[in-house]
């Protein structure tokens, strides 16, 4: 099977209400927070993964062109380098009983001047994010990548910098109450040369993060 010709996983779990909300959603394209001319200058295609089973959700950033071509969150270098690093498969990665995927944006946002992407569309976690959450009360184990995730998930406790927020890892994932909080740099070919300068994320927190990865799925 073509990566692009992965089914978009479902379950029969009472979310199927939200999940058609969701898709419907037009918001940044009809009723942009900035006004009109900050309009989606493309068709919406929400991409989430919803579960009430899985216990480890994933909170992205918002999709990529290929994701918003394929439907499929993840389903580019990115989600590969994502994989590596929970030491996860494809199968596994989809499995809605395992993963849920919900970024920060449901839809990708477009390209700026340098033809990078745009930050994920302000309209969509005010929108969204509260209800959804709700929705999942199972979940154990939240995997915040980059900083608009990582600024919703942990609020006032985020450091200064992605990096030191990234090195504080440890006091994010022993919460006293809620759900641990894995803060992760965006696993973007952008970011190869953050890896080399923080051998830390490779040798100390990964295992750590495979270890409570292979304990949830």
């Amino acid at each position: 099977m073509a990566e692009t010709d992965w089914p978009m996983p479902r379950l029969d779990d009472g979310l199927d209400a939200l999940r058609s909300e969701i898709a419907r959603c037009r918001i940044c394209r009809d009723d942009p927070a900035k006004g009109v001319a900050d309009r989606l200058p493309h068709e919406p295609r929400p991409v989430v993964i919803l579960s009430r089973k899985a216990r480890i959700l994933i909170a992205g950033q918002a999709p990529g062109l290929r994701v918003h071509e394929s439907g499929l969150p993840f389903n580019d270098a990115s989600g590969d380098r994502l994989r590596q690093w929970l030491d996860v498969d494809r199968e596994t990665f989809y499995d809605p009983e395992r993963f849920a995927i919900v970024p920060m944006g449901f839809c990708f946002p477009g390209y700026d001047d340098k033809g990078s992407d745009l930050p994920p569309r302000r309209e969509c976690a005010p929108s969204w994010r509260e209800r959804v959450m709700a929705e999942m009360p199972q979940v154990e184990l939240i995997l915040a990548i980059g900083q608009y995730a990582q600024a919703f998930h942990l609020g006032e406790r985020r450091r200064k910098t992605m990096t030191e927020t990234v090195q504080d890892w440890r006091s994010y994932l022993h919460a006293n109450s809620g759900p641990g909080i894995f803060p992760l740099p965006h696993p973007s070919w952008r970011n190869t040369g953050w890896l080399k300068k923080n051998p830390w994320f490779t040798q100390d927190l990964l295992p750590v993060l495979r270890q409570h990865v292979e304990m949830r799925i």
